[in-house]
């Protein structure tokens, strides 16, 4: 068993780099949830300690800042299915003000997703 398996996250919240560098159709759709789906199982076992957890990814290779193409907040619904329904949390930004406030509010059974990490060099 590893410590992570063994550990108990209850009231802790953990920060989860992840790869979420899904494909999307025109309308924003993932076409292949593989990567996310195999986020589920380590997001799960910080949920079901009662933990909060806060994700990280990136999505393509933006070449100039932040593009609706490439944000993350097109799969936070498509996320919360497949955590069962988990309230999933999005912040438009992953560093700043509206970032740190948004995961200082979480609470027990949340998850954060970030703004796409490559938006910044």
């Amino acid at each position: 068993m590893s410590k992570f398996a063994a550990h108990n996250f209850k009231g802790q919240k953990v920060l989860i780099r992840v790869d979420f560098n899904v494909p999307l159709n025109e309308e924003f759709e993932i076409t292949d949830d593989t990567r996310m789906k195999a986020a589920v199982p380590t997001v799960q076992k910080v949920l079901g300690d009662g933990g909060m957890v806060i994700l990280m990814s990136h999505l393509g290779r933006p070449k100039e800042g932040p593009a609706d193409k490439y944000s993350l907040k097109h799969l936070v619904k498509h996320l919360s299915e497949l955590l069962g329904g988990a309230t999933v949390l999005f912040a438009n930004d992953c560093i700043g003000e509206q970032a740190y406030l948004t995961a200082s509010m979480m609470r027990p059974g949340e998850v954060l997703l970030l703004e796409n990490l490559r938006f910044y060099k």
